[in-house]
């Protein structure tokens, strides 16, 4: 006979001790899991397992504390405790099938962390450089007896004839220069002197005048400096006085580019910023220059800043008054954020972006926009360095996102909807009595996939969800019969919205020609 199993007193208290200690931690476990409680509509505490409310799904703001049906007959769903604080379940986040998805045309991308690069494109106009421009005035009354310069634009050099003029008080200062050296009196010999000078007659002119003892009739004068001939007014036989403005020259050596800035713009630009420029005639051609000199009033008209760029013209290829196109390149500021332009969805009171968060869940969150160029958008506020947008198909997603997104409804409730996966489609719409709504329409069918038993077809508008016609592909349910259609057919058909647009029931129509239809 074997020896009985004798136990020590030490392990059964050891044993028993383990057993209570395990025993107390899972009730511990259970105890907090099953007490973990909001209120639901009544005010009342509820576990987490117990729905907090039913809500219809419409409209999150019908709830009530037990099941039942919709104001639109639509069943009553239940909402639980909120468990985490993650996107995923935040108010307006919609979850979309991946096959959907892919039917939209959905694309995502990374938001850009980047200095946004802003260049200011403005037009401008070629002018002479004024630092450089003569005018020709004369300085007594007289009548134009001879004119050498014909037309603006002639080419005229330092020292060249421009104009003979015939004054009464040109020649009554020579007569009084001559009596005077006649007197030989010096201090009338230097008033004479100095009167003639002031008359623009040059020391060559005088010192002639003093040699011939000759007053002459007509006095010709000279050009001040090499250049071209602008804003020419008179012609022979003018009669002129020193407030008329025979003509001016101009030098095309340097010439100035004046541009006009908006005001928007204007904080954005200073004195050595670089410019490039370029002209409708030469397009191949580009010059740079900086800008040398910012006016300092705006128009108040056109509510622009004047600033000007100098450049080398020595090949006299710029000529003045053109237009010329001009790109001023700003300084980067600080790295931002920025979206493509395309992304962002504007209205008339809030910007949104859809944001991708991942295992086909969105949802439309508001941004403040700031600066823009031609591809980028810089977003101020409302996205983080590494999210991700939705840069197409966007407007479906914000259409059912906005709905119910927390930018929108500003609740001290939480969101009934924010606890349901919304649909991925505008076509989800409700109709009465129907826990799938549904809906019967026209169309024409574009394609048949046997295998995957779809059909693409090109359906009429459904007035009672107020969704215009459209293309889309179509699930055919399993009991329909497939081989009884065919592409290009007219067809009357019923179909249900669940993950996929399943097609119920499905017949051919009789479309009636025209001239079946005159006939009648």
């Amino acid at each position: 006979m074997s020896n009985p199993i004798k136990y020590q007193p030490r392990t059964v208290i050891m044993s028993l001790a383990i057993g209570v200690l395990i025993g107390f931690i899972g009730f511990t476990l259970l105890n907090n899991l099953a007490t973990v409680d909001s209120t639901d509509v009544a005010g009342n505490k509820k576990s987490a397992a117990e729905p907090l409310y039913w809500v219809a799904p419409m409209d999150d703001n019908y709830r009530r504390d037990k099941p039942g049906k919709s104001p639109m007959g639509m069943d009553l769903v239940p909402v639980y405790a909120k468990t985490d604080s993650s996107d995923l379940s935040s108010p307006g986040t919609i979850q979309i099938s991946p096959h959907i998805i892919n039917n939209l045309g959905v694309r995502t991308a990374a938001v850009e962390f980047k200095p946004l690069q802003k260049p200011i494109y403005t037009l401008g106009t070629i002018q002479y450089d004024e630092n450089n421009v003569v005018h020709i005035h004369p300085r007594v009354e007289g009548w134009i007896n001879t004119l050498y310069v014909k037309a603006t634009g002639d080419p005229v050099t330092k020292g060249q004839a421009l104009y003979t003029l015939y004054s009464p008080q040109l020649v009554n200062a020579q007569e009084e220069y001559l009596i005077a050296l006649k007197r030989n009196n010096q201090a009338l010999v230097t008033a004479a002197k100095a009167r003639l000078q002031a008359l623009q007659l040059s020391n060559k002119f005088i010192q002639t005048l003093s040699q011939t003892k000759q007053v002459k009739q007509s006095i010709t004068f000279y050009a001040p400096q090499s250049g071209v001939v602008d804003g020419l007014k008179i012609r022979e036989g003018f009669y002129v006085k020193p407030g008329t403005t025979i003509m001016s020259i101009g030098q095309l050596d340097t010439i100035w580019v004046e541009i006009d800035i908006v005001e928007r713009d204007a904080a954005r630009i200073k004195t050595g910023q670089a410019v490039s420029i370029t002209l409708d005639y030469l397009p191949t051609r580009q010059w740079q220059g900086v800008i040398n000199y910012i006016y300092p009033s705006l128009d108040p008209k056109t509510r622009t800043l004047r600033a000007r760029i100098e450049l080398n013209n020595t090949d006299l290829t710029l000529k003045p008054n053109m237009f010329a196109q001009v790109v001023i390149t700003t300084h980067a500021k600080q790295p931002a954020i920025l979206v493509p332009k395309s992304a962002v969805i504007r209205t008339g009171k809030q910007n949104r972006v859809v944001q991708a968060l991942g295992a086909g869940h969105f949802k439309s969150v508001a941004v403040s926009l700031g600066q823009t160029n031609n591809e980028f958008i810089e977003i101020t506020a409302g996205l983080a360095q590494y999210d991700n947008i939705v840069t197409s198909a966007h407007f479906l997603i914000d259409s059912e996102s906005s709905k119910n997104s927390d930018f929108i409804r500003m609740s001290n409730k939480p969101s009934a909807t924010a606890m349901i996966k919304s649909t991925s489609s505008n076509e989800l719409m409700p109709e009465a009595n129907q826990t799938r709504p549904s809906a019967t329409v026209n169309g024409v069918i574009n394609q048949i996939n046997i295998s995957s038993r779809t059909l693409n077809i090109s359906r009429d508008a459904i007035k009672k969800w107020g969704r215009e016609a459209t293309t889309m592909d179509f699930k055919l349910a399993e009991t329909l019969d497939i081989s009884q259609l065919q592409a290009a057919m007219n067809v009357t058909f019923t179909f249900e919205v669940a993950d996929d647009f399943i097609i119920t029931a499905i017949k051919p129509v009789h479309v009636m020609s025209a001239d079946m239809h005159t006939n009648h």
